[in-house]
């Protein structure tokens, strides 16, 4: 297996390249990122094989979070893996294959034609967090973190392996299509398309306006440094056979889920139409219509928690300062409650 190495967010982190085979563009990799914790203090030492007294209690300290990022992402959010660590979790994060540091040359750019591949990806990470392939060999708590695309990718994994995830928890998780009526009527046309051409891609409609409503809020007390070639400014093109694959993960959501574990999922409290620039694109999602997604999370489970962030960007926590800290303030809430029950 390969060695971690340094990453590319600097020395808190180190990534390690996942091999996963080959298909028709050629070698496929995923990448795991791993934050390292702060090393202890003296006076937070280990005395021999004893634990220190004086060492802090922290609520997390047997606990795994794998967060996977969206479409036309990957991972750089270092306060969000300081969020666990701090906490005492062991965080790691999923580029998966074709995306970000697994993105090779001559590969489509985020292009999967089932969802349900990913679970080659997941599998490869759980095992080199030391929870085996399918994740439960381990007595550590599992936490699954997931991002819009990402955050339908862990809800259709949770559900096909109950048992597994202690918690899940979504920002923005993207469970319905933006005309989610229009769903139904779409999806022979889209099968159709994938099986005859599902490299075809549509026409580009996304104006670059969700990047500049996160550069217009971005906090210099709170940088993020974002690499343009593995996060465009404009989203990667949308191909037949991905778009299949994404309507048939939602139509899996409105059927219902089988999520064992709580649940907890962070939405804007609005949408706002990127039509054409204003303000309202920096206070609200301009990706998902959030009030669809908060009605398509109550299938996810039998116990989901949702929580409005007024201001927020689709991902909560690039939002306006304010919106920021309230969704980082509403996820320790959830999170302290969710440790303290089980």
């Amino acid at each position: 297996m390969p060695d971690w190495i340094p990453d590319v967010l600097g020395d808190e982190f180190t990534q390690l390249t996942l091999e996963l085979g080959e298909d028709q563009e050629g070698p496929v990799v995923a990448t795991l990122v791993r934050a390292l914790p702060r090393p202890p203090r003296w006076w937070e030492r280990p005395i021999g094989r004893l634990r220190n007294p004086l060492a802090p209690q922290r609520p997390l300290d047997d606990v795994d979070v794998l967060y996977v990022h969206g479409w036309s992402d990957y991972f750089f959010q270092k306060r969000l893996a300081r969020f666990w660590t701090a906490r005492g979790a062991r965080f790691h994060a999923l580029d998966l294959r074709k995306y970000g540091r697994s993105l090779r040359p001559g590969q489509t750019p985020g292009y999967i034609n089932d969802l349900a591949t990913y679970d080659e990806d997941i599998a490869a990470a759980l095992e080199a967090m030391g929870r085996g392939a399918e994740g439960a060999a381990s007595a550590r708590r599992l936490v699954l973190f997931g991002h819009s695309t990402g955050g339908l990718t862990l809800s259709l994994w949770a559900s096909r392996h109950p048992g597994v995830a202690d918690a899940v928890i979504l920002n923005s998780p993207w469970l319905e299509l933006q005309v989610a009526l229009a769903r139904p009527l779409l999806a022979p046309v889209a099968e159709y398309r994938a099986r005859r051409a599902p490299l075809e891609a549509a026409p580009q409609i996304d104006l670059g306006f969700y990047t500049r409503a996160q550069q217009e809020v971005a906090d210099p007390e709170d940088p993020v440094e974002v690499n343009l070639e593995w996060r465009p400014a404009q989203s990667n093109a949308v191909h037949a056979g991905w778009f299949h694959a994404i309507l048939a993960g939602h139509a899996q959501v409105a059927a219902g889920l089988r999520i064992d574990a709580p649940v907890c999922v962070l939405l804007s409290s609005r949408s706002a139409t990127p039509t054409r620039w204003s303000e309202d694109l920096t206070a609200a999602d301009s990706v998902l219509v959030v009030d669809d997604i908060a009605r398509a999370s109550l299938k996810l489970g039998a116990s989901v928690t949702i929580e409005r962030i007024d201001g927020a960007l689709h991902d909560v926590f690039l939002s306006r300062h304010e919106a920021r800290e309230d969704a980082y303030t509403r996820l320790d809430r959830w999170v302290r409650g969710w440790a303290a029950g089980i």
